[in-house]
């Protein structure tokens, strides 16, 4: 096993791809994950959200759920680019992570099997570098839209403009 095999940064640049190289419509695919009662616990844990809604099934069912209900941060988490193939795809040329913004249009419940996607929706180039803007998705199990949003990333040009 040669040392760039493993060592996932090396890995990272092997196929560096440029601003130049995006295209609007471009998709990256996340694998789908099922939100089980583990990934609740450990959200709840890592994050310090205590309110009942994410831990008490029967204060969940008083209040007319059917069960316990994720953090937002929890849904938004699943379009952690790093989860998909969007930094290495870009590998070295990725320099920032500048904006994210999103909206939670549907609950999710332990169980759900969510699917997410970023898809590119705008590039604007500039001297040396450009911003890609990615929009964000996570659809559930019944393909109903749960969240969408916008994440912006500073990538680098290949020929810069200087």
């Amino acid at each position: 096993m040669s040392e760039t095999s493993k060592n996932p940064a090396a890995r990272a640049d092997e196929g560096s791809h440029f601003f130049e190289d995006l295209r609007i419509g471009q998709q990256f695919p996340i694998p789908s994950r099922t939100m089980t009662d583990a990934l609740f616990a450990a959200f709840q844990l890592a994050s310090g959200d205590n309110h009942p809604s994410h831990y008490d099934v029967e204060y969940c069912r008083a209040h007319g759920h059917p069960g316990m209900l994720a953090h937002g941060f929890q849904t938004l988490i699943q379009t952690a680019p790093g989860a998909g193939t969007f930094p290495f795809y870009i590998g070295s040329a990725l320099l920032g992570f500048l904006e994210q913004s999103s909206r939670f249009l549907k609950p999710v419940y332990v169980g759900d099997t969510l699917y997410s996607m970023l898809e590119v929706s705008d590039l604007t180039p500039q001297r040396t570098t450009g911003v890609a803007t990615l929009r964000s998705t996570v659809h559930n199990q019944k393909d109903e839209l749960v969240l969408e949003g916008e994440l912006k990333f500073l990538i680098r040009l290949r020929d810069p403009r200087v």
